[in-house]
């Protein structure tokens, strides 16, 4: 389900339940079902090949019962008038009397025709009396059989049954009649002198074919020996379709047998046995899904009690996890809020169980992180900024010794105007510098620091330095970090201008960026770096600790600090302090194109006094 992962708890217990609930319930059905579909089908089969076993018994006693009117053959009247070409009206009478006597004795309701006829075409019967054939008997392929083999009985269903009213030109249209013929023979040579025809109407075989059904449209039938379908439900059209795609040829040395044909559509149960008096094959024909309606059913109800038995599960699940597992499941979110970093996260336990308690100790536990990382972030930011101040305060002495060295060389030289403006200079700087120990000037007396500086370097460098200063007025009173702007300038100076011929130009400019932010850029037309020594650079100034004594940084060329940046503290110290102070979000950007000059931008948050 959605929201389940397969490892959670959750899941687990899921799988468990579903797993406890059903399989047992899946198990016993398909015992159940397997041992129903076993009992319905063999009932099924047995009451089928039962239906099939009465057919074939009323066939045989109907041919059992006609087969004694084949004693009218050893009749002395019949051999007479069979060996004889002449007769009276008193033998003729004789033989009709003899039928009428058989009937009432028997009740013979399905014959309807008993005929004698001789090897010369010579005949009597019940429906036309003495009768003389026009054609030769014998040409009648069944009288043939009969002539070669005189000791058998011929069963002949429709529609070759009364050959012999159909070669004299008599038949029975409305009726589907089935002839018994044998031959009739001498009684002292035992050569055959005539035949004799029982024509029956199949109307006990089409009573029981048409009320017997099996299934909604299942439906008997009787084959021949040969397996053709001979009398067959011509009013179902179904019949014709199921019967054009079933075969038992391959069956029929077997007397009964049941079975399941797939071989065309959809599978179909058949069922046949044999009639002991014909040979025919009384066969049963259904759709297999008919007959196992009963055990689909069953099937059908253990399908629903187990997804009944699955919904039930699922639902104590949910109702079990809702008091146990979801207080886990909370906890453990929570617990991966933590990890991720988010330490304000709390759990609020329900209960006094053992999940309230590991909730409540969580909660102290974020507590004692919290205020351990306060402590430590605390700590390392002092460190820092201890660091950050010591490089700082190294500057001053260097810088102060060569202002100093000028100072004294003026005033050898007897340039009293120039000392006064150098000392005047040094002055302003230092004041700034100190500026009571705090860390936070405006950016007027950055400016103004950066100036001094300038002026100091300046009287240095008369030659070689010119600077420009361009800020707005009113951005003057915003905030900035002490001491950001003058080591950029510096390093503008050490590795930028000094190392050009001929005049060199810093200009320092800031303008706002965006309504909260300020942009500070110091540029210079100075020797400025190739691509690699700038991609150098850019390298060592994203490096997040603080550079050691002797690992120098520039701007111009990237290879080190100058005589006066106390050891490397340039822009890499620069960019420490502003992340230091403004958040990793805040840094230097650097660019620089070789024989043209560098610029280094600064982005800081705006905040005016």
């Amino acid at each position: 389900m959605p929201g389940i992962r397969l490892s959670s708890m959750r899941a687990k217990m899921l799988v468990m339940f579903v797993i406890l609930t059903s399989v047992p319930l899946i198990v016993v059905g398909l015992l159940s079902y397997q041992k129903s579909y076993d009992t319905v089908s063999g009932h099924s089969k047995a009451a089928t090949m039962l239906a099939a076993s009465q057919l074939g018994r009323n066939i045989d006693v109907l041919f059992e019962d006609a087969g004694k009117l084949l004693e009218l053959g050893k009749n002395p009247q019949v051999i007479r008038f069979l060996f004889s070409q002449t007769d009276t009206y008193e033998d003729a009478k004789e033989i009709l009397n003899a039928f009428g006597l058989y009937r009432e004795t028997y009740k013979y309701d399905s014959v309807l025709n008993i005929t004698m006829v001789n090897l010369y075409g010579r005949g009597i019967s019940e429906r036309r009396g003495v009768f003389q054939m026009d054609k030769n008997p014998l040409r009648n392929p069944h009288f043939q059989y009969l002539t070669n083999h005189s000791d058998d009985i011929l069963n002949i269903p429709p529609p070759d049954a009364s050959p012999l009213d159909r070669l004299d030109g008599f038949d029975y249209p409305e009726r589907n009649v089935i002839s018994i013929m044998t031959t009739v023979k001498n009684g002292i040579t035992h050569e055959v002198i005539g035949f004799i025809v029982i024509d029956l109407v199949d109307t006990a075989l089409e009573k029981f074919r048409d009320n017997v059904v099996i299934g909604r449209t299942g439906f008997f039938y009787v084959a021949d020996r040969g397996g053709r379908p001979i009398f067959y439900p011509d009013d179902k059209p179904s019949a014709l379709q199921m019967l054009g795609g079933t075969d038992l040829s391959a069956r029929l040395s077997s007397d009964q047998a049941s079975y399941v044909d797939s071989s065309s559509g959809k599978p179909k149960f058949i069922v046949f046995t044999t009639s002991s008096m014909t040979g025919w094959k009384i066969v049963g024909l259904v759709p297999l899904q008919e007959i196992m309606v009963e055990a689909n059913s069953i099937r059908q109800l253990i399908i629903v009690s187990v997804l009944l038995s699955i919904i039930f599960a699922i639902t104590l699940h949910f109702f079990i996890t809702a008091r146990l597992t979801r207080p886990v499941q909370v906890l453990k979110n929570k617990m991966r809020q933590a990890a991720s970093g988010y330490l304000e996260v709390k759990v609020k336990p329900t209960g006094h169980d053992e999940i309230a308690d590991l909730g409540n100790s969580f909660n102290i536990m974020l507590e004692k992180i919290k205020m351990l990382m306060d402590q430590h972030l605390k700590e390392q930011e002092q460190i820092q900024k201890a660091e950050l101040r010591t490089l700082q305060a190294q500057i001053h002495p260097h810088f102060l010794y060569n202002t100093l060295d000028s100072i004294v060389w003026m005033a050898e030289a007897g340039k009293n105007d120039q000392v006064i403006l150098l000392v005047q200079a040094l002055s302003r700087f230092f004041r700034s510098s100190l500026n009571k120990g705090l860390d936070w000037i405006s950016l007027k007396d950055e400016l103004e620091h950066a100036r001094s500086y300038l002026v100091i370097q300046k009287m240095r460098y008369r030659d070689i330095l010119e600077y420009e200063i361009d800020v707005p007025p009113e951005l003057e009173n915003c905030r900035i970090l002490k001491m950001t702007l003058q080591p950029i300038v510096e390093n503008a100076l050490y590795h930028g201008i000094k190392n050009k011929r001929g005049q060199g130009l810093i200009r320092v400019s800031c303008r706002a960026a965006s309504e909260h932010e300020l942009e500070i850029v110091v540029a210079d037309n100075g020797i400025g770096m190739n691509a690699e020594r700038l991609e150098r650079l850019r390298e060592r100034l994203e490096r997040r600790h603080v550079p050691e004594d002797n690992e120098g940084e520039g701007t111009g060329t990237g290879s080190g600090a100058g005589t006066e940046t106390a050891g490397g503290f340039g822009l890499r110290n620069v960019q420490q302090r502003i992340r230091l102070y403004y958040g990793e979000a805040y840094k230097i950007r650097v660019d620089s194109a070789d024989r043209e000059g560098t610029t280094v931008a600064i982005r800081i948050p705006m905040q005016r006094r």
